[in-house]
């Protein structure tokens, strides 16, 4: 996290906080900030680097898209599920109309909100939001490819019987909530 933390400090001081590379690193570190668990201070770089790269790249830039997938992951991680939700649904729509439906970048997208979704306790939409993507990425990359692979193992995990999804859903926001 040391060196994301350094080439960001080293972008802003050269490049200036709303270059394209700057905002990359920034993403970069807010990922990291994600995967140690400091969730509050990756919600607020991704939520600053969300906010600058819509108003330098535009709201359907893949930048952009890029950095609002990143705010979903934190925002679930925090309790948000509902933003998080809103915000997965938001990207796939403007995925859809930018790259079409089968763009693996699409898929990608649409698998976030099937997990939003199972975080809720929406196990039927979950599902059929699952197995949808899985059939399109066998279509479009292949049954060898590890994100179809794990579209199925999604797929499969929510074949599940609804009270034990429920429990491990349950289990799931005790242990993030600490």
């Amino acid at each position: 996290m040391q060196l994301d933390e350094d080439i960001l400090a080293r972008r802003r001081r050269d490049l200036g906080e709303d270059h394209p590379d700057t905002r990359a690193a920034a993403s970069n570190l807010a990922v990291s900030l994600r995967a140690a668990g400091e969730y509050q201070a990756a919600r607020e770089l991704a939520e600053d680097t969300l906010a600058r790269r819509r108003g330098v790249l535009g709201e359907d830039h893949p930048g952009t898209l890029a950095s609002a997938d990143n705010l979903v992951m934190i925002l679930g991680r925090v309790g948000e599920e509902q933003a998080a939700r809103e915000l997965a649904e938001d990207i796939l729509a403007r995925r859809r109309r930018v790259l079409g439906e089968d763009h693996p970048d699409t898929l990608t997208s649409a698998f976030i909100p099937a997990g939003a979704l199972f975080e809720l306790g929406e196990y039927q939409a979950a599902r059929e939001l699952t197995e949808d993507i899985l059939a399109r990425r066998r279509r479009v990359l292949g049954e060898d490819h590890h994100d179809t692979g794990a579209s199925a193992t999604f797929a499969i995990f929510l074949r599940t019987p609804q009270p034990l999804l429920k429990a491990i859903s349950w289990h799931s926001r005790r242990r993030r909530a600490g």
